[in-house]
């Protein structure tokens, strides 16, 4: 039968302060939000800290940001972590273990109700939003005998471990899948004869005449070949002197800022009618020479990035941009199409299968926080 307790009858603010000593190394902490727990920041020189003192974490304690706590920004310290420093914004809590088991209050914060708790317990203005000790450790929550701790927590920690290796197998299916379609691909473009862009994918500019009244739809391109995406409207004043260029369903896409780590996309049918920048460019292919997919394939391969980074000069960042003409005189590799297609069509049903393992992957993330929720729903009932 669960019961009602504060907080502070089982959290106690730990007061380890240390000097900080300037010649020796500190591991640094991290707190994720929505309780995704701690992880390790880095390692730095104790000269490189500004505070003469902070407080040194132990493993076992409960460390929340006063910062994001409202955003689920604490956890359980991990043995790795033993000994880390953190700031004044970070305090640490002993847990008393005779009424409240570590790992099963792990568990509870990680529920949308121990993150309501936290949002409840933070006060300030828009950017000074911290959470407030006092507060926070007043609240209260349900909580069950140490028996029946023990039990959810061997049943939570079971299916987290089924989740856990059901995302491994997806990750090591997905693993495979590429490997096999960049293994076709090397088959099928070798020995292939290598054509510059401009003659089998030249850049097409639709230019479009700005009006001040008009609301403009943008299109962005995400890195790591993640595809296209959908920015805010901008009225004709806010694009003011910028230019924009029509894209069109079917275009490769490149974002020149980022093309070097794999910023290309072929806009889809609901891009059809979006613009860009000047930063943006659309190059279409000649249908006859080759297939938009299997370019876009090509630019994803190391290779293939190997030679936009190699188009795009400049310092790292935003400092590296794909030149226009560097990027019409890119070869590229250019197997009979009717091969092309065959690929294209590897790589389609190849997408069917991802699809389908992103589905999979979706409910199999979605299981563990509506576990928790009946889980700890039921324990609220209770109490």
């Amino acid at each position: 039968m669960a019961k009602t307790i504060s907080i502070d009858e089982f959290l106690t603010k730990s007061e380890d302060w240390v000097p900080v000593q300037p010649d020796q190394r500190y591991k640094q902490i991290t707190a994720k939000l929505w309780g995704k727990g701690l992880t390790l920041r880095g390692e730095v020189q104790g000269s490189a800290i500004a505070a003469a003192k902070q407080y040194k974490a132990k493993a076992g304690q409960f460390l929340i940001s006063r910062i994001d706590a409202r955003h689920g920004a604490f956890g359980i310290v991990p043995a790795n972590l033993d000994g880390a420093l953190v700031s004044n914004d970070f305090p640490c809590f002993d847990i008393d273990s005779s009424k409240v088991l570590p790992h099963f209050f792990e568990w509870y914060s990680r529920t949308p109700e121990f993150v309501d708790l936290c949002r409840r317990a933070s006060e300030g203005s828009t950017n000074r939003v911290r959470m407030k000790e006092d507060k926070f450790l007043k609240m209260s929550v349900p909580m069950l005998p140490l028996d029946e701790q023990r039990d959810i927590v061997r049943r939570l920690d079971d299916v987290s471990a089924l989740v856990d290796r059901r995302r491994r197998a997806v990750e090591a299916s997905e693993r495979e899948t590429q490997a096999m379609l960049l293994k076709a691909f090397q088959r099928v473009i070798d020995g292939a004869p290598l054509r510059p862009m401009a003659e089998v994918a030249p850049l097409v500019r639709r230019p479009v005449e700005v009006e001040p009244d008009k609301t403009y739809m943008e299109l962005g391109v995400r890195s790591f070949g993640r595809g296209t995406f959908h920015k805010p409207g901008l009225s004709g004043m806010e694009v003011g002197s910028k230019k924009l260029f029509t894209i069109e369903s079917g275009d490769l896409v490149f974002n020149i800022v980022f093309a070097w780590e794999g910023a290309v996309a072929i806009a889809k049918s609901e891009d059809d009618g979006r613009v860009g920048s000047h930063r943006f460019l659309t190059c279409v292919t000649n249908p006859d020479q080759v297939a938009a997919e299997f370019l876009l394939f090509y630019f994803r391969t190391t290779e293939g990035l190997q030679k936009l980074g190699e188009a795009s000069p400049g310092g790292a960042g935003r400092n590296r941009t794909l030149g226009l003409k560097k990027l019409e005189v890119i070869e590229v590799p250019v197997p009979p199409i009717e091969t092309q297609h065959w690929f294209s069509r590897i790589q389609a049903k190849a997408q069917e299968i991802r699809s389908i393992r992103m589905r999979t992957t979706e409910d199999v993330d979605a299981l563990m926080p509506a576990l928790l929720h009946e889980v700890f729903r039921s324990e609220a009932s209770a109490a």
